[in-house]
């Protein structure tokens, strides 16, 4: 029985530390990294190997719909509502034809 209640108090002292203001935590960041200059590299008609080259390998790949990646990214930083950035690129007949999300190209 002591055994049990030392266990039990050291439990909740340790999970009491969690919400010390002095612990430092870890920003965790999350997939495909994206941005806006990467996006507006890709033009309509690029095969899937130039947008892997320029994108990186997706963070999804629908196995039921090879047409269809996905580049998600999330950053978890302490104390702050984590952020989620989406891409999806489709393909037409193995060439770029739609991308949407988070991120479009820009008209130059």
């Amino acid at each position: 029985m002591r055994k049990f209640l030392l266990l039990v108090t050291t439990v909740i002292f340790i999970a009491g530390c969690t919400q010390f203001p002095g612990v430092y935590k870890l920003d965790i960041p999350q997939g495909n990294i994206l941005s806006q200059e990467s996006v507006n590299q890709l033009k309509p008609g690029m095969t899937p190997r130039q947008v892997q080259f320029i994108m990186g390998t997706p963070i999804i790949e629908d196995t039921f719909n090879a047409n269809r990646w996905d580049y998600i990214y999330t950053m978890n930083k302490a104390g702050q509502t984590p952020t989620l950035s989406r891409v999806t690129i489709l393909f037409t007949n193995g060439l770029l034809s739609n991308i949407q999300g988070d991120y479009r190209p820009e008209d130059n």
